[in-house]
């Protein structure tokens, strides 16, 4: 699973006229910047809920990500999945790699032709330019105070693509130093994607090294 939405944030008009609302708008996109100017590297826990809203039915998954930022689409992202199943993702100079340990199975090809996208999106959004986000979304709304599961005190935002996107919008929670620890994606159809961070480990020793996924002779290489 891998690619989603976020990074940079730029100031973005936000939609209530209250003062204190804007001032609150205008303090955790400042975080996000300074948080995704500061971020060299990242190690964390992962998992995701996929809701189908139609049958009712919810996948989770979990894992440990690493994170290297990089210009554009050259950031490297790797999650080693323990659960449902055992399973390595890795996108590295915009190719991915699924390797499936039990079925000696790894499929490779393009990162912009991965259908699940789901993953990335919340690398893809601590690696958004300004422009990028004011381009691709209408003006922040719905910002709140939460606290997340574990404690964590967040900001709470609401993001509504412009134009013709794939989705109705997306969710974003902001720690107190700035990091998307988590992100939900709502689909037209009212499936959606919620992603959690935790355990983060910032600016860890992490090479490039670290993102390639070394294959037996005996697996299978599937292309796209």
């Amino acid at each position: 699973m891998l690619a989603f939405i976020l990074s940079t944030l730029v100031i973005v008009t936000p939609t209530t006229t209250n003062g204190q609302g804007a001032g609150l708008v205008s303090s955790v996109l400042n975080r996000l910047e300074k948080n995704r100017q500061n971020l060299k590297s990242l190690r964390a826990g992962i998992s995701v809920s996929k809701v189908n809203s139609q049958l009712g039915y919810e996948d989770k998954y979990q894992g440990v990500v690493i994170y290297l930022p990089g210009a554009g689409r050259q950031a490297s992202v790797r999650i080693d999945w323990s659960s449902p199943r055992k399973e390595v993702l890795a996108v590295k100079d915009n190719k991915y790699t699924i390797y499936r340990p039990n079925q000696k199975l790894a499929y490779t090809g393009s990162a912009n032709s991965m259908k699940d996208k789901s993953a990335g999106g919340l690398m893809e959004m601590m690696n958004m330019s300004r422009g990028q986000l004011e381009a691709r979304f209408q003006p922040v709304k719905d910002v709140r105070e939460e606290t997340l599961w574990g404690g964590v005190s967040t900001i709470h935002l609401t993001l509504v693509p412009k134009g013709n996107a794939g989705y109705k919008y997306a969710e974003v929670w902001i720690d107190s130093g700035g990091m998307p620890v988590q992100t939900k994606i709502v689909e037209k159809n009212d499936d959606s994607t919620t992603m959690r961070l935790t355990g983060l480990e910032k600016n860890q020793n992490i090479s490039k090294g670290d993102f390639d996924i070394k294959l037996d002779s005996n697996v299978k290489i599937v292309k796209s």
